[in-house]
């Protein structure tokens, strides 16, 4: 197919009608007081419940900083609720709330409304086509998006390896994160920095490795696997940490995914890592992936007295 094909003009020229007749020309949309996308926010949060600001980032496919200012201002309006999730108070969701049902409750009358006015154009057999035509062409539109996000274009990529700026940027998301949420200072950040320092160093080792999620050439969201440290075959996960835009979106899991393949591809006897007891939804996450709890004990190597912990996996060989 090309660009010159006469069905290539003629879909994005109904397209381009489509999205006049609609509305989506206009300031505000389905007689409401709001743009499209606040619209389609409202519909999305009404259709899938409960969401992080995360997950609509990832949804949406529009930029953290318009998604945030957006949401602030839905909940300053009184559509939107913030509230703690009930397995993770730290991850804060977003709801509708009974002014929020109202509005999506007029939105979906109206669009209904344009649906059947429209339907009523046309014959059964017509009906019928329009319906599985659309849902096929939104279907491999969502792909194509899929497909470049998976490839880094307006998405995010994971990569391997060295990445200039890395060892700030690690150090800055582990910094600022748990100054935030568990008062660690300069001790902590401190020994982030200098740790990345020495395993980046020794990055050209076979087993040793690092993957880092990269939005729009930055980094948000890193994992490592440090080979030698332990000794007797063992791997050390490390610096396992997310920006807040991407808590919640998939994207740890899929770090994770890389650093256990590789892992597994390595012929480790098994992986170990070292946390506290605070890091609950991390937790989940390294269960998922076959980690247990194997030690417990009141420690400081953090900077400060905690409940640390280790999970270990053990890796079975097939012989």
């Amino acid at each position: 197919m090309t660009a010159e094909s006469p069905l290539v003009e003629e879909i994005r020229t109904s397209s381009r009608l489509m999205v006049r007749e609609l509305g989506f020309m206009r300031h505000t949309l389905a007689a409401t007081a709001y743009s499209p996308s606040v619209v389609h926010t409202l519909l999305e949060v009404e259709a899938r419940g409960a969401m992080t600001a995360a997950q609509l980032v990832q949804l949406l496919g529009l930029e953290k900083s318009s998604v945030s200012r957006m949401l602030a201002k839905l909940v300053k309006d009184g559509e939107l609720q913030v509230t703690p999730s009930t397995e993770d108070a730290r991850i804060k969701q977003l709801s509708l709330t009974e002014q929020g049902r109202e509005t999506v409750r007029k939105i979906n009358h109206y669009g209904n409304e344009q649906v059947i006015a429209a339907l009523g154009k046309m014959d059964a057999c017509q009906q019928h086509v329009v319906s599985q035509g659309l849902r096929c062409y939104a279907s491999a539109l969502k792909a194509c998006r899929d497909h470049t996000d998976l490839n880094g274009q307006g998405g995010i990529n994971i990569v391997s390896g060295y990445q200039p700026g890395m060892i700030g940027r690690i150090t800055e998301m582990h910094g600022r994160y748990y100054a935030r949420e568990h008062n660690f200072g300069c001790f902590f950040e401190s020994k982030v920095a200098a740790g990345l320092a020495d395993f980046s160093g020794r990055l050209d080792k076979a087993r040793n490795q690092i993957w880092l999620a990269v939005q729009y050439g930055r980094i948000v969201g890193s994992v490592a696997i440090d080979g030698e440290d332990l000794g007797n075959n063992e791997a050390h996960l490390r610096w396992f940490i997310l920006d807040d835009g991407c808590r919640g979106s998939g994207v740890g899991r899929k770090l994770m995914a890389e650093a256990m393949n590789f892992c597994n591809e390595q012929g480790f006897s098994a992986v170990q890592l070292w946390t506290f007891n605070k890091l609950t939804a991390a937790r989940r996450l390294y269960e998922s992936f076959g980690f247990t709890l194997t030690k417990e004990w009141q420690g400081d190597q953090w900077g400060s007295l905690m409940t640390e912990q280790q999970f270990t996996r053990n890796i079975r060989r097939v012989s």
